[in-house]
């Protein structure tokens, strides 16, 4: 028997299947969390390392948030997500990338509560927002000002960010050089900015990380070329940076020249000859005695017989100068780089006191030191036993560096150890039974949210969480904002007195940046393939 259809009424036309959008909201939450949870454990001094494999077989250990998850293959477009968000970090304070991930992490669990409950994503999104900035408003009145002169605080802040790095036991020497090298290169005329671009980081395999120094000066992490028996020494030295190369011209078109006897080529190689001593006689009638040859794609920089008479001429010569180091080295020199052998002119040149080739672990480097009227920049030459640890040495001093440019753009401290975000959950918490409805209800969400952080510190040192967690409450109820996790000793102490502290920008930042993140999440409710 044939059924029959019930006629549809004009109630039951208007349903629309929300279903899939739940789905769809559900499913990039989890994906966001897992990329959070598969990080989380390298937080804190105690927290672990991850050793990555590439494709290429490249294995590099690190547990440097924005590099564990730039490293990681994400496909979910939702997880992504949460690789940008480290990079933001990466690129707005250097430091706290795990932090940012964790807290993101945290808050999108709490969201997925708060949308099991009933609530509207839009509604959880404005009030996240809201407590963002109270959140900001909260550190703020937490953090301690701090004047530049003041070199110990700088150093404790630098230690602090290195301490739960791979290399944390050489943070002793590290950390004075981070702040020594970004203080060296304040421009009194824009003293709230710290381009890192001035501070060259050049890897040095051989000897250990103790070995790593401050050069007031340049470095090469190359040979001189000598092949002609050149010079290797020069004292008063005057550089030339050059673009052009000291080698014959090639044609404009490719062709080949057939050569069919021997006073044909006599007199190709006599012409090619003039064409070079005509060139090294306009340098040499500088004064230079130094030059920084340009890498050339188009056609030998220097030959072998330009080489020759560079040698004969007493001038010391570095060739294959990476493009992108020209702005740094012509900077630093503070001379004019020279595209045109007819431009070759006096005042183009750099001075400096010594140029030198420098045997170090098992190649050697060219140092320039003593510069004349020197830029404002400076050379960090980092030693390690290998790659993987000459490379997480690099990593870490760079976050280090980054931790005092923070400091130089805010000029305040906080506590670390979980402490902000302890004391951020507490008020959260109090302010949440001031609102009305719903968004009180999310804003306490968010507050209880924030407890990952001092949680996971705990767990990461192996300590138990609830019990650290609980007390740090108790500590912060009753009046003592700066008590945070002392991973060292195993218990609460006074964070700041033991001198672990970072940068307001870097969790005000952490804060604003994994709200955001969140925000966006919570308002895709489809995602669209286009093939």
């Amino acid at each position: 028997m044939a059924a029959v259809s019930a006629p549809r009424s004009s109630k039951t036309e208007s349903y629309i299947d929300n279903k899939r959008k739940e789905d769809i909201r559900h499913a990039n939450i989890k994906a966001a969390c897992a990329v959070a949870d598969a990080i989380r454990t390298s937080l804190g001094p105690k927290g672990m390392d991850k050793m990555i494999s590439t494709a290429s077989g490249e294995v590099i250990i690190t547990n440097d948030g924005a590099t564990i998850v730039n490293k990681m293959e994400v496909l979910q477009p939702a997880a992504k997500m949460l690789v940008e968000l480290s990079k933001s970090q990466d690129a707005a304070a250097g430091d706290g990338t795990t932090t940012v991930v964790v807290i993101a992490g945290s808050l999108l669990k709490q969201c997925l509560t708060l949308l099991s409950s009933g609530i509207h994503p839009t509604v959880i999104s404005d009030s996240l927002h809201k407590a963002s900035i109270k959140a900001v408003d909260v550190l703020t009145a937490m953090a301690v000002p701090l004047e530049l002169t003041d070199r110990d605080s700088l150093i404790k802040s630098a230690s602090t960010s290195l301490n739960s790095k791979v290399v944390s036991q050489y943070s002793s020497l590290l950390a004075p050089l981070a702040v020594d090298a970004v203080l060296s290169v304040v421009d009194p005329a824009k003293p709230d900015l710290v381009d890192l671009r001035d501070i060259k980081i050049v890897k040095k395999l051989g000897g250990t990380v103790d070995d790593t120094e401050m050069v007031r000066g340049l470095i090469f992490d190359k040979k001189v070329s000598h092949a002609a028996g050149g010079p290797t020494r020069v004292e008063n030295a005057k550089i030339a940076v050059i673009q052009f190369q000291i080698s014959p011209p090639k044609t404009d078109i490719e062709q080949s020249i057939v050569v069919s006897d021997y006073a044909q080529m006599d007199r190709i190689l006599k012409e090619e000859r003039n064409y070079i001593l005509g060139m090294i006689k306009k340098i040499k009638a500088t004064g230079c005695n130094v030059l920084l040859i340009q890498k050339s794609i188009l056609r030998d920089a220097v030959t072998d017989l330009s080489l020759h008479y560079l040698a004969k001429a007493k001038i010391l010569v570095i060739k294959d100068v990476e493009r992108d180091e020209i702005e740094f080295i012509t900077k630093t020199l503070n001379c004019l780089p020279i595209a045109n052998i007819e431009h070759f002119k006096e005042e183009k040149l750099g001075y400096a006191d010594l140029v030198e080739e420098v045997s170090l672990g098992d190649g050697k480097i060219v140092k320039i030191t003593g510069i004349k009227d020197m830029g404002r920049t400076t050379t960090v030459l980092v030693r390690g036993s290998n790659h993987l640890v000459l490379d997480e040495a690099e990593r870490s001093l760079h976050d280090a560096l980054c931790v005092v440019r923070c400091l130089v753009s805010k000029r305040f401290l906080i506590a670390g150890g979980g402490a902000p975000e302890i004391e951020l959950s507490r008020q959260l918490g109090a302010w949440s039974k001031v609102l009305h409805g719903m968004e009180g209800y999310c804003v306490k969400s968010f507050a209880e949210a924030l407890e990952v952080i001092p949680y996971t510190l705990a767990e990461n040192a192996g300590l138990n969480p609830i019990t650290i967690v609980t007390e740090l409450r108790n500590r912060h109820a009753q009046g003592e904002i700066n008590t945070g996790i002392n991973v060292r000793k195993g218990q609460i102490t006074n964070i700041l007195e033991e001198n672990v502290v970072q940068p307001l920008l870097v969790s005000t930042s952490a804060m604003t940046l994994a709200t955001e993140c969140v925000r966006m999440l919570l308002k895709i409710d489809d995602i669209v393939t286009v093939r």
